[in-house]
């Protein structure tokens, strides 16, 4: 009788109190990024190796800008921090992910292909930094995706189509990088209930085209008809030059036999 009413306390106690709960790829995740980042401020001071084991303990995250939900780190908001580095490809190990915010800060390198295993991804900002490289085709892959948002960094490539397949994705800007090429009809011609993307989602990319932006510009920048209006102003400007040449050509022959007509040296015939 003991013995049962040991069992029954002990199952009780396990419902209602549950284990801290502790994910290995949360963990990995939390410390490649910490790994892959410089902090010359000390704002991530409380992001102490024996608190990734445990990022979740009671359900509140004990890290600077983590958030938790269910026991997994679902937001990453590590905005105006001032960190260098770049992002570590190992951020695909929180795969119950669905915001992440590092936006205005200093971070360098390309965006990993990685990102496309954050299924659960919703935001993605990373603007304000210094990201090179190509918008990864991959983050297609993330379904879930509301907000694209990398404007302000130093991206280039073209702008991947298969970003319009993105039926969730309600904000959209890649202004103010070095982006090329043709803005893809996948996202130029949403229709429906899709939502459509003005200018201010792609202004500042000198080579980027189409709409809602300007013609493709020639290899100059000039347009056609500025090329052609050069070209007929170079053959006037060319006409003038050699009727002037001419001009004075004959002015000094006119010249030249006046002076030799004063001197004797030319006589008229009689007539």
């Amino acid at each position: 009788m003991n013995i049962s009413k040991s069992v029954f306390s002990l199952i009780l106690i396990t419902i209602l109190i549950p284990p801290s709960y502790q994910d290995p790829k949360d963990e990995s995740c939390l410390t490649n990024l910490f790994n892959s980042f410089q902090d010359p401020n000390n704002n991530l001071r409380n992001w102490t190796k024996p608190s990734f084991s445990n990022p979740c303990s009671d359900f509140n995250s004990n890290l600077l800008g983590a958030t938790c939900n269910n026991g997994r780190i679902y937001k990453l908001s590590l905005q105006n921090l001032s960190l260098y580095g770049a992002i570590s490809p190992y951020i695909s190990n929180c795969t119950n992910l669905q915001s992440l915010d590092i936006s205005n800060n200093f971070i360098t390198g390309p965006i990993p292909d990685t990102i496309q295993n954050l299924v659960n991804l919703a935001v993605l900002n990373l603007s304000e930094n210094h990201l090179s490289g190509p918008i990864p085709t991959s983050l297609a892959l993330c379904f879930y995706l509301n907000v694209i948002d990398v404007h302000s960094n130093d991206l280039n490539g073209t702008i991947p189509p298969q970003l319009g397949s993105l039926v969730r994705l309600s904000s959209f800007d890649v202004s103010n990088n070095k982006l090329s090429g043709v803005i893809p009809a996948s996202l130029e011609n949403r229709t429906g209930n899709l939502a459509r993307f003005n200018v201010s989602s792609f202004v500042g990319n000198k080579d980027l085209y189409g709409y809602p932006l300007g013609p493709m510009k020639s290899s100059k920048g000039l347009s056609i008809l500025a090329i052609v209006g050069i070209g007929l102003g170079s053959g006037l400007l060319s006409l003038v030059i050699s009727f002037t040449v001419v001009c004075v050509w004959l002015r000094a022959a006119e010249h030249k036999t006046a002076v030799a007509e004063q001197q004797g040296k030319i006589s008229l015939p009689d007539y």
